[in-house]
């Protein structure tokens, strides 16, 4: 079962070694076929920052595909914010800010949601949604249709209101028709699974929120320790596995940090039921 490992959130410059250390074993046991890196890669968008994430994604030895966060565009530093806001970036994570991966199960669209002119707030932009919209439309039956943005399209509590990204809306209506079935986002360190089709009139078809949180940064949040997602295309375990022409499904594990042990352990998991391929128009 081929599997994706989403991490997001590591802060490079507030680091932990022991998680780090950690998340490169589980990453080495794992065997991910696609790592995705889902924003605020590093802490204040400084080059040994951006060294040091660009080594850590070297040691996982798998296919990386990132996305820049707010934190990855120089704050303090205004000249370098307006005229090269990606300067860094680009050098440790190329050129392209919206990578797209694509194998025989998945089908990954990274979208750029930050903006220089924004301190936290991220924006998605028509035509950003009409890319992503016909990339979803193209995909296989075989693959899971997943879309990552740094800023959730959805939160969990009423003090994340305004985190939730702009564009929102109409990115969720547009896309889920077009196919997709996760969106997977980070930016407030808090993680957590919910149904798209329940929370926006405008998703007529299954899909699905997938918040991660921080994946080795010190700044966690009260009651969420370090984590990464992990997920696994293919049948859920309770969605008829391996029937020829079943039902769609994916499987989301969220991995903890577990200080004891210095190692991530398997937390929470989540059997998702997919939309099916005539729910596509």
């Amino acid at each position: 079962m081929s599997c994706l490992l989403q991490i997001s959130d590591p802060h490079f410059g507030t680091e932990q070694p022991d998680v780090l250390h950690a998340l490169e074993r589980l990453a080495d046991a794992l065997a991910p076929g696609v790592v995705v890196l889902s924003g605020d890669i590093t802490q204040r968008a400084t080059a040994a920052q951006f060294a040091a994430a660009r080594a850590f994604a070297d040691r996982l030895g798998r296919p990386v595909v990132a996305v820049p966060g707010n934190h990855d565009i120089p704050l303090f530093q205004l000249g370098a914010r307006v005229f090269a806001p990606y300067g860094r970036y680009r050098r440790a994570f190329g050129d392209d800010l919206e990578p797209v991966f694509e194998s025989p199960d998945w089908q990954v669209t990274m979208v750029n949601t930050t903006r220089w002119y924004r301190h936290t707030d991220g924006a998605v932009s028509p035509a950003q949604v009409e890319r992503v919209a016909r990339r979803l439309a193209a995909a296989s039956p075989s693959q899971v249709r997943v879309v990552v943005t740094h800023q959730p399209v959805m939160v969990t509590r009423t003090q994340g209101m305004g985190n939730r990204l702009h564009g929102r809306e109409q990115a969720v209506a547009r896309w889920c028709a077009a196919g997709a079935d996760l969106i997977l986002g980070g930016h407030i360190h808090l993680p957590y699974v919910r149904p798209l089709h329940d929370a926006f009139p405008g998703c007529a078809r299954t899909a699905w929120a997938v918040q991660a949180g921080t994946a080795v940064s010190s700044r966690v949040r009260a009651g969420h320790p370090n984590s990464v997602n992990v997920v696994r295309a293919g049948m859920a375990d309770d969605v008829a596995e391996g029937m020829a022409g079943g039902p769609r499904a994916c499987r989301v594990e969220r991995w903890d940090y577990v200080a004891r042990d210095k190692a991530f352990g398997c937390a929470e998991v989540f059997g998702l039921s997919l939309a099916s391929e005539a729910a596509r128009p």
